[in-house]
Protein backbone atom coordinates (compact mmCIF):
# COMPACT_ATOMS: atom_id res chain seq x y z
CA UNK A 1 0.00 0.00 0.00
CA UNK A 2 3.01 2.32 0.33
CA UNK A 3 4.47 1.79 -3.14
CA UNK A 4 2.97 4.87 -4.80
CA UNK A 5 3.68 7.04 -1.75
CA UNK A 6 7.42 6.29 -1.94
CA UNK A 7 7.57 6.11 -5.74
CA UNK A 8 8.33 2.37 -5.87
CA UNK A 9 7.52 0.06 -8.74
CA UNK A 10 7.22 -3.09 -6.62
CA UNK A 11 7.58 -4.27 -3.04
CA UNK A 12 11.29 -4.07 -2.15
CA UNK A 13 11.27 -6.35 0.89
CA UNK A 14 9.25 -9.40 -0.06
CA UNK A 15 10.46 -12.52 1.75
CA UNK A 16 9.90 -14.60 -1.38
CA UNK A 17 13.27 -15.17 -3.12
CA UNK A 18 13.37 -13.08 -6.29
CA UNK A 19 16.48 -13.24 -8.52
CA UNK A 20 15.96 -9.60 -9.52
CA UNK A 21 16.61 -8.49 -5.91
CA UNK A 22 19.59 -10.72 -5.16
CA UNK A 23 22.29 -8.89 -3.25
CA UNK A 24 25.57 -10.74 -2.92
CA UNK A 25 27.75 -9.53 -0.10
CA UNK A 26 31.45 -10.46 -0.26
CA UNK A 27 30.68 -13.46 1.94
CA UNK A 28 27.75 -14.52 -0.24
CA UNK A 29 29.97 -14.29 -3.30
CA UNK A 30 32.57 -16.47 -1.63
CA UNK A 31 29.92 -18.99 -0.62
CA UNK A 32 28.58 -19.06 -4.18
CA UNK A 33 32.10 -19.58 -5.50
CA UNK A 34 32.47 -22.61 -3.21
CA UNK A 35 29.20 -24.04 -4.51
CA UNK A 36 30.12 -23.47 -8.15
CA UNK A 37 33.57 -24.96 -7.59
CA UNK A 38 32.20 -28.00 -5.81
CA UNK A 39 29.61 -28.72 -8.50
CA UNK A 40 31.79 -27.76 -11.43
CA UNK A 41 35.14 -28.87 -12.67
CA UNK A 42 36.83 -28.40 -9.34
CA UNK A 43 34.94 -31.28 -7.79
CA UNK A 44 35.21 -34.93 -8.63
CA UNK A 45 31.82 -35.95 -7.32
CA UNK A 46 30.88 -36.26 -3.69
CA UNK A 47 29.21 -33.62 -1.52
CA UNK A 48 29.05 -29.83 -1.35
CA UNK A 49 27.82 -28.42 1.98
CA UNK A 50 26.42 -24.94 2.69
CA UNK A 51 25.17 -24.09 6.17
CA UNK A 52 23.88 -20.93 7.78
CA UNK A 53 21.35 -19.61 10.27
CA UNK A 54 17.68 -19.36 9.34
CA UNK A 55 17.10 -16.54 6.86
CA UNK A 56 20.73 -15.87 5.94
CA UNK A 57 20.15 -16.55 2.24
CA UNK A 58 20.96 -20.20 1.65
CA UNK A 59 17.96 -20.80 -0.62
CA UNK A 60 18.72 -17.60 -2.52
CA UNK A 61 22.29 -18.77 -3.13
CA UNK A 62 20.93 -22.13 -4.24
CA UNK A 63 18.81 -20.36 -6.88
CA UNK A 64 21.87 -18.41 -8.01
CA UNK A 65 23.79 -21.67 -8.29
CA UNK A 66 21.08 -23.32 -10.37
CA UNK A 67 21.02 -20.32 -12.72
CA UNK A 68 24.78 -20.59 -13.27
CA UNK A 69 24.82 -24.32 -14.03
CA UNK A 70 25.37 -25.25 -17.67
CA UNK A 71 22.25 -25.99 -19.70
CA UNK A 72 23.25 -29.64 -20.04
CA UNK A 73 23.04 -30.14 -16.24
CA UNK A 74 20.21 -32.30 -14.91
CA UNK A 75 19.02 -31.19 -11.45
CA UNK A 76 16.91 -32.93 -8.81
CA UNK A 77 15.75 -30.42 -6.17
CA UNK A 78 14.49 -31.89 -2.88
CA UNK A 79 12.76 -29.28 -0.73
CA UNK A 80 11.19 -31.54 1.88
CA UNK A 81 13.76 -34.01 3.28
CA UNK A 82 11.50 -35.31 6.08
CA UNK A 83 11.39 -38.63 4.25
CA UNK A 84 12.32 -42.23 4.81
CA UNK A 85 15.35 -43.49 2.83
CA UNK A 86 13.03 -45.16 0.32
CA UNK A 87 10.86 -42.04 -0.06
CA UNK A 88 13.96 -39.89 -0.53
CA UNK A 89 15.26 -42.23 -3.23
CA UNK A 90 11.86 -42.19 -5.00
CA UNK A 91 11.77 -38.38 -4.81
CA UNK A 92 15.20 -38.06 -6.45
CA UNK A 93 14.17 -40.43 -9.23
CA UNK A 94 10.91 -38.58 -9.84
CA UNK A 95 12.71 -35.22 -9.92
CA UNK A 96 14.95 -36.59 -12.67
CA UNK A 97 12.00 -37.93 -14.62
CA UNK A 98 12.57 -41.61 -13.83
CA UNK A 99 9.35 -43.59 -13.65
CA UNK A 100 9.05 -45.31 -10.25
CA UNK A 101 5.48 -46.61 -10.30
CA UNK A 102 6.41 -50.29 -10.77
CA UNK A 103 9.61 -50.23 -8.68
CA UNK A 104 8.70 -47.91 -5.75
CA UNK A 105 8.69 -50.87 -3.30
CA UNK A 106 12.30 -51.83 -4.00
CA UNK A 107 15.32 -49.71 -3.13
CA UNK A 108 17.53 -51.89 -5.32
CA UNK A 109 15.25 -51.50 -8.35
CA UNK A 110 15.20 -47.71 -7.95
CA UNK A 111 19.00 -47.54 -7.53
CA UNK A 112 19.43 -49.69 -10.64
CA UNK A 113 17.09 -47.40 -12.61
CA UNK A 114 18.94 -44.34 -11.34
CA UNK A 115 22.29 -45.89 -12.32
CA UNK A 116 21.06 -46.57 -15.88
CA UNK A 117 19.82 -42.97 -16.08
CA UNK A 118 23.16 -41.55 -14.86
CA UNK A 119 25.16 -43.64 -17.31
CA UNK A 120 22.95 -42.46 -20.17
CA UNK A 121 23.33 -38.83 -19.13
CA UNK A 122 27.09 -39.24 -18.78
CA UNK A 123 27.31 -40.78 -22.25
CA UNK A 124 25.44 -37.77 -23.60
CA UNK A 125 27.82 -35.32 -21.92
CA UNK A 126 25.35 -34.25 -19.24
CA UNK A 127 26.06 -33.72 -15.53
CA UNK A 128 23.56 -34.69 -12.80
CA UNK A 129 23.20 -32.80 -9.52
CA UNK A 130 20.96 -33.48 -6.51
CA UNK A 131 20.25 -30.45 -4.27
CA UNK A 132 18.69 -31.12 -0.85
CA UNK A 133 17.41 -28.08 1.04
CA UNK A 134 16.86 -28.13 4.83
CA UNK A 135 19.23 -31.10 4.94
CA UNK A 136 19.50 -30.89 8.73
CA UNK A 137 16.13 -32.67 8.77
CA UNK A 138 17.54 -35.79 7.07
CA UNK A 139 17.66 -38.84 9.29
CA UNK A 140 21.00 -40.68 9.66
CA UNK A 141 19.56 -43.55 7.62
CA UNK A 142 18.50 -41.18 4.84
CA UNK A 143 21.96 -39.57 4.85
CA UNK A 144 23.55 -43.01 4.53
CA UNK A 145 21.29 -43.76 1.56
CA UNK A 146 22.41 -40.48 -0.03
CA UNK A 147 26.07 -41.42 0.58
CA UNK A 148 25.61 -44.74 -1.13
CA UNK A 149 24.31 -42.96 -4.24
CA UNK A 150 27.69 -41.29 -4.67
CA UNK A 151 29.17 -44.77 -5.21
CA UNK A 152 27.55 -44.74 -8.64
CA UNK A 153 30.52 -44.05 -10.89
CA UNK A 154 32.52 -44.93 -13.97
CA UNK A 155 36.13 -46.09 -13.75
CA UNK A 156 37.25 -42.44 -13.91
CA UNK A 157 34.63 -40.24 -12.27
CA UNK A 158 31.51 -39.99 -10.14
CA UNK A 159 28.15 -39.87 -11.85
CA UNK A 160 26.26 -37.87 -9.22
CA UNK A 161 27.02 -34.62 -7.39
CA UNK A 162 25.21 -33.90 -4.09
CA UNK A 163 24.60 -30.42 -2.61
CA UNK A 164 23.42 -30.22 1.01
CA UNK A 165 21.92 -26.94 2.28
CA UNK A 166 21.04 -26.69 5.93
CA UNK A 167 21.05 -24.91 9.24
CA UNK A 168 24.03 -25.16 11.63
CA UNK A 169 22.55 -28.37 13.04
CA UNK A 170 23.65 -30.06 9.80
CA UNK A 171 27.29 -29.58 10.76
CA UNK A 172 26.62 -31.17 14.13
CA UNK A 173 24.76 -34.04 12.46
CA UNK A 174 27.67 -34.79 10.13
CA UNK A 175 30.03 -35.02 13.11
CA UNK A 176 28.37 -38.25 14.22
CA UNK A 177 30.71 -41.22 14.29
CA UNK A 178 28.41 -43.33 12.12
CA UNK A 179 28.39 -40.63 9.41
CA UNK A 180 32.14 -40.11 9.20
CA UNK A 181 32.29 -41.72 5.74
CA UNK A 182 29.91 -39.12 4.39
CA UNK A 183 31.77 -36.26 6.11
CA UNK A 184 35.01 -37.39 4.43
CA UNK A 185 33.37 -37.06 0.99
CA UNK A 186 32.53 -33.36 1.37
CA UNK A 187 34.72 -31.64 -1.19
CA UNK A 188 33.56 -28.06 -0.52
CA UNK A 189 31.93 -26.61 2.55
CA UNK A 190 31.01 -23.10 3.64
CA UNK A 191 29.16 -21.59 6.60
CA UNK A 192 27.19 -18.45 5.76
CA UNK A 193 27.14 -15.77 8.46
CA UNK A 194 24.65 -12.87 8.72
CA UNK A 195 25.46 -9.50 7.14
CA UNK A 196 27.49 -6.96 9.04
CA UNK A 197 26.31 -3.39 9.59
CA UNK A 198 27.78 -1.99 6.37
CA UNK A 199 26.44 -4.92 4.34
CA UNK A 200 22.99 -4.47 5.90
CA UNK A 201 22.89 -0.85 4.76
CA UNK A 202 24.08 -1.82 1.29
CA UNK A 203 21.50 -4.64 1.15
CA UNK A 204 18.62 -2.25 1.99
CA UNK A 205 19.73 0.36 -0.52
CA UNK A 206 20.21 -2.26 -3.22
CA UNK A 207 16.69 -3.63 -2.83
CA UNK A 208 15.17 -0.15 -2.76
CA UNK A 209 17.05 0.81 -5.91
CA UNK A 210 15.86 -2.33 -7.72
CA UNK A 211 12.29 -1.50 -6.62
CA UNK A 212 12.57 1.93 -8.24
CA UNK A 213 13.43 4.22 -5.33
CA UNK A 214 14.91 7.53 -6.44
CA UNK A 215 16.25 8.51 -3.02
CA UNK A 216 17.35 7.02 0.29
CA UNK A 217 14.25 6.10 2.30
CA UNK A 218 16.06 5.01 5.49
CA UNK A 219 18.13 7.41 7.57
CA UNK A 220 21.55 6.25 8.73
CA UNK A 221 20.38 5.81 12.34
CA UNK A 222 17.45 3.78 10.97
CA UNK A 223 19.87 1.49 9.12
CA UNK A 224 21.91 1.03 12.28
CA UNK A 225 18.75 0.23 14.21
CA UNK A 226 17.69 -2.20 11.49
CA UNK A 227 21.01 -4.02 11.79
CA UNK A 228 20.75 -4.21 15.57
CA UNK A 229 17.20 -5.53 15.55
CA UNK A 230 17.68 -8.00 12.67
CA UNK A 231 21.17 -9.18 13.55
CA UNK A 232 22.01 -8.85 9.87
CA UNK A 233 19.74 -11.76 8.89
CA UNK A 234 18.31 -10.88 5.45
CA UNK A 235 14.86 -12.39 6.09
CA UNK A 236 14.45 -10.40 9.30
CA UNK A 237 15.75 -7.29 7.54
CA UNK A 238 13.01 -7.71 4.94
CA UNK A 239 10.23 -8.22 7.47
CA UNK A 240 11.21 -5.29 9.70
CA UNK A 241 12.01 -2.93 6.81
CA UNK A 242 8.67 -3.66 5.13
CA UNK A 243 6.76 -2.92 8.33
CA UNK A 244 8.83 0.23 8.96
CA UNK A 245 7.98 1.56 5.48
CA UNK A 246 4.31 0.89 6.17
CA UNK A 247 4.65 2.79 9.44
CA UNK A 248 6.29 5.76 7.70
CA UNK A 249 3.52 5.76 5.10
CA UNK A 250 0.84 5.75 7.78
CA UNK A 251 2.47 8.73 9.48
CA UNK A 252 3.18 10.49 6.18
CA UNK A 253 6.91 10.54 6.91
CA UNK A 254 9.23 11.10 3.96
CA UNK A 255 11.84 8.74 5.43
CA UNK A 256 12.07 5.92 7.92
CA UNK A 257 13.82 6.89 11.14
CA UNK A 258 15.22 4.74 13.94
CA UNK A 259 12.09 4.96 16.08
CA UNK A 260 9.96 3.56 13.26
CA UNK A 261 12.40 0.67 12.86
CA UNK A 262 12.27 -0.15 16.57
CA UNK A 263 8.47 0.05 16.50
CA UNK A 264 8.33 -2.28 13.51
CA UNK A 265 10.71 -4.73 15.17
CA UNK A 266 8.61 -4.72 18.33
CA UNK A 267 5.57 -5.66 16.24
CA UNK A 268 7.15 -8.51 14.27
CA UNK A 269 9.32 -9.83 17.11
CA UNK A 270 7.02 -9.56 20.15
CA UNK A 271 9.03 -12.01 22.21
CA UNK A 272 12.28 -10.13 21.70
CA UNK A 273 13.56 -7.92 24.48
CA UNK A 274 13.70 -4.33 23.37
CA UNK A 275 17.08 -2.83 22.61
CA UNK A 276 18.42 -0.97 25.58
CA UNK A 277 19.41 2.65 25.07
CA UNK A 278 23.10 3.41 25.16
CA UNK A 279 24.52 4.08 28.65
CA UNK A 280 25.52 7.61 27.71
CA UNK A 281 21.85 8.50 27.44
CA UNK A 282 21.16 7.53 31.05
CA UNK A 283 21.24 11.02 32.53
CA UNK A 284 18.87 12.45 29.91
CA UNK A 285 16.51 9.53 30.40
CA UNK A 286 16.56 10.08 34.17
CA UNK A 287 15.63 13.74 33.73
CA UNK A 288 12.77 12.79 31.47
CA UNK A 289 11.62 10.17 33.98
CA UNK A 290 11.44 12.83 36.70
CA UNK A 291 9.36 15.01 34.40
CA UNK A 292 7.06 12.09 33.63
CA UNK A 293 6.59 11.42 37.35
CA UNK A 294 5.65 15.03 38.11
CA UNK A 295 3.34 15.14 35.08
CA UNK A 296 1.63 11.95 36.23
CA UNK A 297 0.93 13.52 39.62
CA UNK A 298 -0.80 16.46 37.95
CA UNK A 299 -2.84 14.13 35.76
CA UNK A 300 -3.86 12.09 38.82
CA UNK A 301 -4.84 15.26 40.67
CA UNK A 302 -6.99 16.41 37.75
CA UNK A 303 -8.75 13.08 37.44
CA UNK A 304 -7.14 11.91 34.20
CA UNK A 305 -5.78 8.66 35.57
CA UNK A 306 -7.52 5.62 34.13
CA UNK A 307 -7.81 2.91 36.84
CA UNK A 308 -8.77 0.29 34.26
CA UNK A 309 -5.58 0.82 32.28
CA UNK A 310 -3.36 0.93 35.36
CA UNK A 311 -1.33 3.86 34.05
CA UNK A 312 -1.80 7.54 33.14
CA UNK A 313 -3.69 7.86 29.87
CA UNK A 314 -1.68 9.23 26.96
CA UNK A 315 -4.74 10.35 25.06
CA UNK A 316 -6.52 12.71 27.40
CA UNK A 317 -4.93 15.95 26.29
CA UNK A 318 -2.27 17.59 24.16
CA UNK A 319 0.02 20.08 25.92
CA UNK A 320 0.18 23.58 24.49
CA UNK A 321 3.95 23.36 24.20
CA UNK A 322 6.33 20.57 23.20
CA UNK A 323 6.49 17.69 25.67
CA UNK A 324 9.97 16.31 26.39
CA UNK A 325 10.32 12.57 25.85
CA UNK A 326 13.06 10.10 26.74
CA UNK A 327 16.09 10.35 24.49
CA UNK A 328 15.72 6.76 23.32
CA UNK A 329 12.26 7.44 21.93
CA UNK A 330 12.71 10.75 20.12
CA UNK A 331 11.88 11.16 16.46
CA UNK A 332 15.15 12.94 15.90
CA UNK A 333 17.99 10.94 14.42
CA UNK A 334 20.55 13.13 16.18
CA UNK A 335 22.01 11.65 19.39
CA UNK A 336 20.61 13.06 22.59
CA UNK A 337 22.88 15.12 24.81
CA UNK A 338 23.97 12.86 27.59
CA UNK A 339 25.74 15.63 29.53
CA UNK A 340 22.64 17.01 31.20
CA UNK A 341 23.58 18.76 34.45
CA UNK A 342 21.62 17.79 37.58
CA UNK A 343 19.90 21.18 37.51
CA UNK A 344 18.24 20.21 34.24
CA UNK A 345 16.16 17.61 36.00
CA UNK A 346 15.04 20.19 38.56
CA UNK A 347 14.21 22.72 35.84
CA UNK A 348 12.25 20.09 33.95
CA UNK A 349 10.37 19.09 37.07
CA UNK A 350 9.44 22.64 37.95
CA UNK A 351 8.17 23.22 34.41
CA UNK A 352 5.70 20.33 34.67
CA UNK A 353 2.66 22.56 35.48
CA UNK A 354 2.51 23.38 31.75
CA UNK A 355 0.12 20.41 31.67
CA UNK A 356 -2.49 22.75 33.15
CA UNK A 357 -2.58 24.57 29.79
CA UNK A 358 -3.93 21.57 27.89
CA UNK A 359 -6.91 22.06 25.65
CA UNK A 360 -9.91 20.60 27.51
CA UNK A 361 -11.88 19.82 24.33
CA UNK A 362 -9.60 16.92 23.39
CA UNK A 363 -11.47 13.67 23.95
CA UNK A 364 -10.27 10.19 24.54
CA UNK A 365 -11.46 7.63 21.93
CA UNK A 366 -12.39 4.90 24.38
CA UNK A 367 -14.67 1.97 23.55
CA UNK A 368 -17.93 3.73 24.53
CA UNK A 369 -17.09 6.83 22.50
CA UNK A 370 -16.15 4.72 19.48
CA UNK A 371 -19.42 2.79 19.66
CA UNK A 372 -21.37 6.06 19.71
CA UNK A 373 -19.50 7.36 16.67
CA UNK A 374 -19.98 4.08 14.79
CA UNK A 375 -23.74 4.12 15.27
CA UNK A 376 -24.03 7.72 14.12
CA UNK A 377 -21.51 7.71 11.25
CA UNK A 378 -23.91 7.32 8.30
CA UNK A 379 -26.38 9.90 9.59
CA UNK A 380 -23.57 12.35 10.38
CA UNK A 381 -22.24 12.11 6.84
CA UNK A 382 -25.75 12.55 5.43
CA UNK A 383 -26.19 15.67 7.59
CA UNK A 384 -22.93 17.12 6.29
CA UNK A 385 -24.32 16.71 2.77
CA UNK A 386 -27.52 18.49 3.86
CA UNK A 387 -29.44 15.26 3.29
CA UNK A 388 -30.93 14.44 6.71
CA UNK A 389 -32.39 10.98 6.83
CA UNK A 390 -30.22 9.73 3.96
CA UNK A 391 -27.79 7.79 6.16
CA UNK A 392 -29.35 4.50 5.12
CA UNK A 393 -28.99 5.39 1.44
CA UNK A 394 -25.29 6.22 1.90
CA UNK A 395 -24.72 2.96 3.77
CA UNK A 396 -26.46 1.01 1.00
CA UNK A 397 -24.31 2.73 -1.62
CA UNK A 398 -21.16 1.80 0.30
CA UNK A 399 -22.45 -1.78 0.48
CA UNK A 400 -22.54 -1.83 -3.33
CA UNK A 401 -26.24 -1.19 -3.94
CA UNK A 402 -26.90 0.94 -7.07
CA UNK A 403 -29.58 3.59 -7.55
CA UNK A 404 -29.61 4.94 -3.98
CA UNK A 405 -29.02 8.56 -4.95
CA UNK A 406 -25.44 8.38 -3.63
CA UNK A 407 -22.13 7.02 -4.90
CA UNK A 408 -19.51 5.57 -2.56
CA UNK A 409 -15.88 4.53 -2.88
CA UNK A 410 -13.78 2.50 -0.50
CA UNK A 411 -10.24 3.88 -0.65
CA UNK A 412 -6.87 3.14 0.94
CA UNK A 413 -4.42 5.98 1.44
CA UNK A 414 -2.90 8.46 3.83
CA UNK A 415 -3.93 11.72 5.45
CA UNK A 416 -2.50 13.51 2.40
CA UNK A 417 -4.82 11.53 0.15
CA UNK A 418 -7.82 12.65 2.19
CA UNK A 419 -6.63 16.26 2.18
CA UNK A 420 -6.26 16.03 -1.59
CA UNK A 421 -9.93 15.07 -1.94
CA UNK A 422 -10.97 17.85 0.43
CA UNK A 423 -14.21 16.10 1.46
CA UNK A 424 -15.33 14.60 4.77
CA UNK A 425 -14.87 10.84 4.86
CA UNK A 426 -15.64 7.89 7.09
CA UNK A 427 -12.51 6.33 8.57
CA UNK A 428 -12.62 2.54 8.82
CA UNK A 429 -10.78 1.66 12.02
CA UNK A 430 -9.30 -1.60 13.24
CA UNK A 431 -11.11 -1.60 16.56
CA UNK A 432 -12.96 -4.31 18.44
CA UNK A 433 -15.38 -1.76 19.86
CA UNK A 434 -16.48 -0.12 16.61
CA UNK A 435 -15.11 0.63 13.17
CA UNK A 436 -16.59 3.79 11.64
CA UNK A 437 -15.78 7.38 12.55
CA UNK A 438 -16.54 10.46 10.44
CA UNK A 439 -13.49 12.63 9.75
CA UNK A 440 -14.60 16.25 9.33
CA UNK A 441 -11.25 18.02 9.28
CA UNK A 442 -7.80 18.65 10.71
CA UNK A 443 -6.84 20.87 13.63
CA UNK A 444 -3.10 20.96 13.98
CA UNK A 445 -2.10 17.72 15.69
CA UNK A 446 -5.75 16.83 16.22
CA UNK A 447 -8.54 15.52 14.04
CA UNK A 448 -12.06 16.90 13.93
CA UNK A 449 -14.16 13.78 14.07
CA UNK A 450 -17.48 12.41 15.14
CA UNK A 451 -21.12 13.17 15.64
CA UNK A 452 -20.91 16.31 17.76
CA UNK A 453 -22.29 19.50 16.14
CA UNK A 454 -18.85 20.79 15.19
CA UNK A 455 -16.91 17.58 15.62
CA UNK A 456 -14.84 16.51 18.61
CA UNK A 457 -11.09 17.00 18.73
CA UNK A 458 -9.09 13.80 19.10
CA UNK A 459 -5.31 13.59 19.05
CA UNK A 460 -4.27 12.36 15.62
CA UNK A 461 -1.91 9.80 17.17
CA UNK A 462 -4.82 8.16 18.98
CA UNK A 463 -6.69 7.59 15.72
CA UNK A 464 -3.52 6.54 13.88
CA UNK A 465 -3.08 3.66 16.32
CA UNK A 466 -6.44 2.30 15.11
CA UNK A 467 -6.34 3.29 11.43
CA UNK A 468 -4.50 1.46 8.65
CA UNK A 469 -5.43 3.82 5.81
CA UNK A 470 -8.92 2.60 4.82
CA UNK A 471 -11.71 5.14 4.38
CA UNK A 472 -15.08 5.61 2.67
CA UNK A 473 -16.02 8.68 0.65
CA UNK A 474 -19.58 9.24 -0.57
CA UNK A 475 -21.36 11.94 -2.57
CA UNK A 476 -24.85 12.55 -4.05
CA UNK A 477 -25.26 11.13 -7.54
CA UNK A 478 -28.16 10.64 -9.93
CA UNK A 479 -29.59 7.09 -9.61
CA UNK A 480 -29.23 6.53 -13.36
CA UNK A 481 -25.63 7.77 -13.63
CA UNK A 482 -23.65 5.34 -15.86
CA UNK A 483 -21.04 3.12 -14.24
CA UNK A 484 -18.37 4.42 -16.63
CA UNK A 485 -17.91 6.74 -19.58
CA UNK A 486 -15.38 6.16 -22.33
CA UNK A 487 -14.42 7.54 -25.73
CA UNK A 488 -17.45 7.82 -28.01
CA UNK A 489 -19.98 8.24 -25.18
CA UNK A 490 -22.51 11.08 -25.42
CA UNK A 491 -25.43 12.49 -23.47
CA UNK A 492 -26.06 14.54 -20.30
CA UNK A 493 -23.49 12.64 -18.23
CA UNK A 494 -20.75 13.45 -20.73
CA UNK A 495 -21.82 17.12 -20.74
CA UNK A 496 -21.47 17.23 -16.94
CA UNK A 497 -18.03 15.56 -17.09
CA UNK A 498 -16.87 18.13 -19.66
CA UNK A 499 -17.97 20.99 -17.40
CA UNK A 500 -16.18 19.42 -14.43
CA UNK A 501 -13.04 19.00 -16.53
CA UNK A 502 -13.11 22.70 -17.37
CA UNK A 503 -12.51 23.44 -13.67
CA UNK A 504 -9.55 21.05 -13.36
CA UNK A 505 -5.94 22.17 -13.30
CA UNK A 506 -4.98 22.52 -16.08
CA UNK A 507 -8.52 22.82 -17.38
CA UNK A 508 -9.92 21.00 -20.36
CA UNK A 509 -10.42 23.61 -23.09
CA UNK A 510 -11.40 21.45 -26.05
CA UNK A 511 -14.70 20.52 -27.60
CA UNK A 512 -17.53 19.09 -25.52
CA UNK A 513 -17.24 15.57 -26.92
CA UNK A 514 -15.56 12.48 -25.55
CA UNK A 515 -13.07 11.97 -28.38
CA UNK A 516 -9.45 10.88 -28.56
CA UNK A 517 -8.21 14.35 -27.61
CA UNK A 518 -10.25 14.39 -24.41
CA UNK A 519 -9.17 10.84 -23.66
CA UNK A 520 -5.52 11.94 -23.83
CA UNK A 521 -6.27 14.85 -21.48
CA UNK A 522 -8.07 12.48 -19.13
CA UNK A 523 -5.14 10.04 -19.02
CA UNK A 524 -2.82 12.89 -18.03
CA UNK A 525 -5.31 14.01 -15.36
CA UNK A 526 -5.49 10.49 -13.96
CA UNK A 527 -1.71 10.21 -13.76
CA UNK A 528 -1.42 13.53 -11.92
CA UNK A 529 -3.92 12.30 -9.34
CA UNK A 530 -2.47 8.84 -8.84
CA UNK A 531 -5.34 7.09 -10.64
CA UNK A 532 -5.27 4.23 -13.12
CA UNK A 533 -4.51 6.01 -16.45
CA UNK A 534 -7.10 4.15 -18.54
CA UNK A 535 -8.89 7.14 -20.11
CA UNK A 536 -12.22 5.99 -18.64
CA UNK A 537 -14.44 8.05 -16.33
CA UNK A 538 -15.29 5.57 -13.59
CA UNK A 539 -16.30 6.40 -10.00
CA UNK A 540 -12.77 7.20 -8.85
CA UNK A 541 -11.98 9.53 -11.74
CA UNK A 542 -15.41 11.15 -11.45
CA UNK A 543 -14.80 11.83 -7.75
CA UNK A 544 -11.49 13.56 -8.48
CA UNK A 545 -13.14 15.70 -11.14
CA UNK A 546 -16.08 16.50 -8.90
CA UNK A 547 -14.40 17.14 -5.53
CA UNK A 548 -12.78 20.53 -6.32
CA UNK A 549 -16.13 21.93 -7.50
CA UNK A 550 -18.02 21.11 -4.27
CA UNK A 551 -18.52 24.12 -2.00
CA UNK A 552 -20.22 22.29 0.87
CA UNK A 553 -19.32 20.13 2.69
CA UNK A 554 -15.59 20.63 2.71
CA UNK A 555 -12.89 19.09 4.83
CA UNK A 556 -12.33 21.67 7.57
CA UNK A 557 -8.86 22.96 8.40
CA UNK A 558 -8.11 24.38 11.85
CA UNK A 559 -8.09 28.01 10.71
CA UNK A 560 -11.44 27.57 8.99
CA UNK A 561 -10.12 27.47 5.44
CA UNK A 562 -11.19 24.79 3.03
CA UNK A 563 -8.66 22.20 1.94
Amino acid sequence: MYLQYFGLNEAPFSITPDPAFVYLSPEHREALAHLVYGVGQGGSGGFVQLTGEVGTGKTTLCRCLLEQLPEDTRVALVLNPLLTPRELLATICEELGIETGAIADSNKAMVDALNRYLLAQHAGGHRTVVVIDEAQNLSPDALEQVRLLTNLETPKEKLLQMVLLGQPELRQLLQRQDLRQLAQRITARYHLAPLNAAETAAYVRHRLKVAGAQRHLFTRPALRALYRRSGGVPRLINIIADRALAGAYGRESARVNARLVHGAADEVQPAERRVRPSPWRGIAATAAALLLLVTSLFLWRDGYFDPAAGEPSETVAVPAGPTPVPAAATDSDAPANGDVPPAAANDAATSAPVVEDVEPEYVRPDADWLRTQHRAAWDVLAGLWQEPGAGGAIQSACDGMPGTGFACLREAGSWSRIRQLGLPVILVLRSDAARLVVLRGFAGDALLVGAEPDGARVAQRDIESLWFGEFLVAWPQAPDWPVELRRGAAGPAVDIVMRLASFAAPPWQGAGVFDGEFESWLVAFQRRNGLVPDGIVGPNTLLHLLAPTIDEPRLVIENGEDS
